[in-house]
This record gives structure tokens, C-alpha cells and sequence, in this order.
């Protein structure tokens, strides 16, 4: 599987370094210009403000991910399930490459949140 490894910190660095420009693209875009707006207009600023707010916590969320995943790259325990310490699958972390629980552990993890 170290193969595989290589070929998935590849991956992963690739995705934080766009998550990298993408995040400092959004933080310095600005939704509405200065100018005075009617109620209409208040309303389309402050919903796409609370989009772009709920975007950017999802994109800093799949970020840290990728980040704690790097990190067990480095110190030897990626593709170890968090919660029961068993194997996480090669299918799972090919499609999933920051996965930090095996499937039967994500799955009951859901059920809870």
C-alpha cells in the first residue's frame, strides 16, 4: 500500500493547495459593492453572504482534514480508523483519501450527529 500512499499524498496535496487558493480568493471577494441598497437587494446580500459564510466552513472543514490526514501520512497511522484502530479500506480511502474512520465506524458516527 505504499504505493498507494504516495499516490494519495499527491492527491491531497493537489486539494490543499486548491483549497489554499480558492479560500484566499473568497476571503478577499466582496458580495455586494458600498452602495445603498434597497430592502430587496439587503436580503439577496445577506443570503449570499451566509452562503458564501456556510461554503467557506465547509471548504475550511475538507482543509483541516486533509491536513490531520497529511499528518498521519508522516507519522505512519493514514489508512487507520480513528474510533476501532482497524484498517480503513483501500476503496474507501481511494475515493475518500482524508476518511479518518473505516466505514462501519463513519456510519455510526452519522447516527449519532
Amino acid at each position: 500500500m505504499s504505493r498507494n500512499i504516495e499516490a494519495i499524498k499527491k492527491e491531497l496535496l493537489v486539494r490543499k493547495s486548491e483549497l489554499e487558493e480558492k479560500l484566499t480568493r473568497m476571503a478577499k471577494e466582496r458580495v455586494s459593492d458600498t452602495e445603498v441598497q434597497d430592502p430587496g437587494d439587503q436580503a439577496l446580500t445577506s443570503t449570499m453572504e451566509l452562503l458564501k459564510t456556510s461554503f467557506q466552513d465547509s471548504e475550511i472543514g475538507e482543509y483541516n482534514r486533509i491536513i490531520k490526514a497529511l499528518e498521519k501520512i508522516e507519522n505512519g497511522t493514514y489508512g487507520i480508523c480513528v474510533e476501532c484502530g482497524k484498517p480503513i479500506s483501500e476503496k474507501r480511502l481511494k475515493s475518500f483519501p482524508n476518511a479518518a474512520r473505516c466505514l462501519i465506524c463513519q456510519e455510526e458516527f452519522e447516527e449519532k450527529q
